[in-house]
């Protein structure tokens, strides 16, 4: 099956690692990878700053770059969930909106590809200790995501996992919210680490390296020895 790879801006720039895991990965469960260089933004953080014109334009250049007739995997749910479910709002009454409808219904995030397009759940990937999952609010709520990831994470040898209180609470970044509303996305913030915590697990993960950078902040601030790992580099690990 050929897969086509969205790498979002921040995993570009801040966790390439990430990016090479999910092709690992891709290509573990039988998928031809390509990776267009040209690609850019999605155009999330325009179109949720108010900027729609620029953000059309940013859009506009991400559905040339992809092949709406080929499934698109990437490690951000928060990026998959705007293409499918704004981009059709972005372009109503544009002759765009066909190409629009197209791409978002062949986007997905990397662990719902995997186990409800392709039905791969065991990597054999290895990982000793206890971990512990945030869902995301775009994995959660914009891409319907729950028991994807967690049906993997099950396959993790020598990992156990543990669910916390509050799972489906937002961690308080929200992209533009954290720099608004810094003390708020703190206290957040403060509330998922304390909850991960408690459950006494080594690692917390999730599909989405936006929440986890600013969860890795906070944790780093008050020297906290839980490490944020994104899913991709738990599958990819132990082989």
């Amino acid at each position: 099956m050929n897969v086509q790879l969205f790498v979002p801006c921040f995993v570009d720039q801040l966790f390439p690692q990430t990016a090479f895991n999910v092709v690992k990965v891709l290509e573990k469960a039988g998928c031809s990878v390509s990776y267009n260089p040209s690609q850019t933004c999605c155009g999330q953080p325009a179109f949720n700053a108010g900027f729609w014109d620029d953000a059309r334009d940013v859009c506009t250049k991400f559905i040339k770059d992809f092949n709406a007739s080929e499934y698109i995997v990437a490690p951000s749910a928060s990026c998959v969930g705007f293409v499918r479910n704004y981009y059709t709002r972005l372009f109503e009454d544009t002759t765009q909106l066909i190409d629009a409808k197209a791409i978002g219904e062949k986007i997905f995030e990397l662990s719902d590809f995997l186990v409800d397009v392709l039905g791969y759940t065991d990597f054999n990937a290895k990982l000793t200790g206890k971990a512990t999952y945030h869902d995301s609010c775009a994995g959660l709520r914009e891409c319907k995501i729950k028991n994807e990831p967690r049906k993997l994470l099950a396959n993790v040898e020598g990992l156990e996992l543990v669910e916390m209180q509050d799972v489906e609470t937002c961690c308080g970044f929200g992209g533009t919210f954290a720099v608004k509303y810094e003390p708020i996305s703190i206290g957040m913030a403060e509330q998922k680490v304390e909850n991960a915590l408690a459950t006494g697990a080594d690692y917390l993960i999730s599909t989405d390296l936006s929440c986890l950078m600013h969860l890795q902040g906070y944790i780093d601030n008050k020297k906290y020895s839980l490490k944020t790992m994104h899913l991709a580099d738990i599958l990819a690990s132990g082989w």
